[in-house]
């Protein structure tokens, strides 16, 4: 039976950290480093006496090509640029995406840390992204985040891999960074800003049908195919700095990556009802990338 990474079917801890690499030389190195990682974070939840430690690495798809000749999962792809003018999504890329969460921010940084240094002169970091849990699970944006997130043992079903026998245990990735334009979602009455989100903003209850207007983010978001809600596990957070941008950086996890394609489209207009989701209107997308993060065991098999 395969295992997945240990990052992806817990709850998002409080702290965490996306990065994105390009590999610039010495990939075998890079790729025996990486498979190095389980054994990382058991030395350092051992070493300090930590339990809520969790990471995993995922690939990009030309990347992939490069590490392994076994094959590749069916469905990966490379990003695409969507929409256009204020309303798109940039396609940035990158080789490989690491993604750490724990209850304790110094733990992030060690891992992290430790997982560089031997290969830092083999790579190039296109970005690195401090993840934080905002008052009550909020975006910065003041409305709950996440609540239709799935949870115990369906988390396992919606973002594991089951139908492609070689690649069973992993998953795939959608990583995209938002700055919001918080002055100007400010300006928005609570209640546009409950039209514009499709929740209520004390209690992320879901308006009523008559009240949800098409280009609301739920609206946008919720998609049903044969009676049944298309799910992901989402494993986004608040970042920022007070004196510079701030926003959500979206991660999420997927048995089926066309599920993260139909969403995207729906949200940046190119879905052809020529309808976007109005979120979009304050917030702008800075990065986009898909990846697949291999299960355990083939991580180790990467890395021989």
């Amino acid at each position: 039976m395969s295992t997945p990474q240990s990052a992806i079917l817990p709850e998002a801890a409080p702290h965490a950290l996306y990065m994105v690499i390009n590999v610039t030389n010495n990939t075998k190195d890079v790729v025996k480093q990486c498979a190095s990682l389980p054994v990382l974070i058991e030395t350092i939840k051992k070493e300090h006496k930590v339990d809520k430690l969790y990471a995993s690495l995922a690939f990009g798809a030309d990347y992939w090509g490069d590490i392994y000749s076994k094959g590749r999962p069916q469905r990966l792809k490379t990003f695409v640029e969507l929409g256009k003018g204020d309303v798109s999504a940039p396609a940035t890329g990158g080789d490989v995406f690491l993604h750490i969460h724990a209850d304790r921010k110094d733990m992030v940084y060690v891992l992290a840390s430790e997982f560089i240094k031997p290969i830092k002169e083999n790579i190039q970091v296109l970005d690195e992204v401090e993840g934080f849990h905002y008052l009550d699970d909020r975006d910065l944006t003041g409305f709950i985040d996440g609540t239709e997130n799935p949870e115990g043992d369906e988390r396992a079903e919606v973002a594991l891999i089951d139908d492609e026998p070689a690649f069973n245990g992993g998953s795939y990735v959608l990583a995209q960074r938002y700055v919001h334009n918080l002055p100007k979602w400010q300006t928005v009455a609570d209640d546009e800003q409950e039209k514009i989100i499709g929740r209520t903003k004390p209690d992320s209850i879901e308006l009523e049908d008559d009240v949800m207007p098409e280009t609301s983010h739920v609206s946008r978001v919720v998609i049903e195919e044969d009676g049944e809600e298309l799910e992901i596990v989402r494993h986004s957070l608040p970042y920022g700095q007070a004196s510079g941008d701030s926003g959500l950086f979206f991660l999420a996890y997927s048995k089926d990556n066309t599920i993260l394609e139909k969403m995207l489209a729906n949200i940046f207009g190119v879905s052809g009802d020529g309808l976007h989701d109005h979120l979009m209107n304050y917030t702008t997308a800075k990065s986009g990338a898909y990846f697949f993060a291999p299960s355990v065991e083939m991580l180790k098999e990467i890395g021989n």
